[in-house]
């Protein structure tokens, strides 16, 4: 075992440090081809990853590509400041709405989405709003929070969700009427602790007449309204998809590529600079470090991991669904949300219990803010700070994250055990 989990680590780590500013992808598929070249997984687990990751690595590169289109018009600025409009200049109230739009954008186009559109734009109202250093700071953690703690409701709103509902089997409908749920309790938990643990550097009045009229943003006001109808349409379209087993990538994806050609046809984006700047290293990201991961499974971590799980599951589905959501939180916080998710899902395979399927899931997406390293979106969030001029640094993020992750992961596994 000494090889794979070796070959996993350098790989994890490079992936955290980008040496050289080498990308996330390139270093994942590196980690694959030393792992085909020493023999800890083979062609045949190339082909079966491949098979696991690509419906849900394409279904993201829709969503980003559908997130990129509509900042483009003005959609997110214009959310932004009519939520900070709403708020009237009261300092708690902009703070609970900003929570707020955080989880309606993570939910619909996915939590790195959030991270990577939402984030900047937040930051630049802050600014124009003079609000202090830490107040700033206090926003940024809590959105960065919500982000990935919003990421519940649909398969297409995490990676990890695609990749687990793919590999039990689990239609949109059915996985939306399981998580509705702990996604609602996982934002109502969520704004009254982040309010509780920030509350101080919140301030009381705010002056939103600094702002901009939310309308002025926009680059085409038919088009913006349009979108709203075109997001309904392709919510619909997701649940069709369903009746029929059809890949959410066709719908996540198609849609984002039909939506840019209607964009372009109104001069408002320029579609070939979208192509070229959407994320693709992503695809190499997920397909390289899920084969490294693969050879974990080859030298037998999931059967460790499934002996586990399997005399947890004998307590009784309460006891049995928070200590796989634990697990997988800490696993994922530890050694990233990604090859964590992959990991359990293997492990749990043989247990037939999706309600531990779900706990694995909530875990992974909560577990992972206890660290700066635990999921993609966080590591894409900071580093967008970081291009800001905003350094958050690793103990002042892990402090507030271990604070603020283990209640409200606690209180998101029981309304799964309730609904459940």
């Amino acid at each position: 075992m000494l090889i794979p989990i070796s070959i996993f680590l350098i790989t994890l780590i490079l992936i955290i440090t980008q040496p050289k500013n080498f990308q996330i992808g390139t270093i994942a598929i590196t980690g694959a081809v030393v792992s085909l070249f020493v023999g800890t997984v083979n062609i045949n687990d190339v082909l079966a990853v491949t098979n696991i990751v690509w419906d849900a690595t394409l279904a993201f590169i829709g969503i980003i590509i559908m997130s990129m289109v509509l900042d483009e018009i003005g959609f997110f600025e214009w959310c932004a400041i009519k939520m900070a409009k709403l708020s009237n200049g009261n300092g708690p109230l902009l703070f609970v709405y900003a929570l707020l739009l955080g989880a309606f954008v993570s939910a619909l186009f996915a939590n790195d989405g959030a991270a990577l559109i939402l984030t900047p734009i937040l930051l630049a109202k802050m600014k124009i709003l003079k609000l202090n250093a830490k107040t700033i700071i206090a926003f940024l953690l809590a959105g960065g929070f919500i982000s990935d703690s919003a990421s519940l409701p649909f398969v297409f709103s995490n990676l990890t969700n695609i990749v687990t509902a793919n590999y039990f089997h689990i239609g949109f409908g059915a996985y939306l009427q399981i998580m509705l749920f702990p996604f609602v309790a996982s934002v109502f938990i969520s704004i009254l602790v982040l309010w509780i643990v920030l509350k101080n550097d919140i301030p009381k009045k705010v002056d939103i007449n600094l702002l901009a009229n939310p309308d002025d943003v926009l680059k085409s006001k038919p088009l913006f309204y349009a979108s709203w109808i075109f997001l309904g349409i392709l919510l619909i379209a997701y649940f069709i998809g369903d009746a029929y087993n059809l890949p959410i990538s066709i719908f996540a994806l198609g849609g984002a590529l039909v939506f840019l050609f209607i964009a372009s046809i109104t001069k408002t984006v320029h579609p070939i600079q979208i192509i070229k700047t959407a994320p693709w290293q992503v695809v190499w990201f997920s397909i390289g470090l899920y084969i490294v991961v693969y050879g974990l499974k080859n030298a037998g971590l999931t059967d460790y991991l499934g002996v586990i799980l399997k005399d947890l599951s004998t307590h009784g589905d309460f006891i049995a669904i928070i200590a796989t959501g634990f697990i997988s939180a800490f696993l994922s916080a530890i050694m990233n949300n990604m090859p964590t998710i992959m990991i359990m899902d293997i492990a749990l395979a043989d247990l037939h219990n999706n309600s531990l399927a779900y706990a694995n899931i909530i875990g992974c997406n909560l577990g992972p803010k206890m660290t700066p390293f635990g999921s993609l979106a966080t590591l894409l969030w900071l580093h967008v700070l970081q291009q800001k001029g905003v350094k958050i640094g690793f103990w002042e993020y892990s402090k507030f994250g271990l604070i603020v992750t283990p209640p409200i992961l606690f209180v998101v596994l029981v309304a799964l055990w309730i609904i459940i």
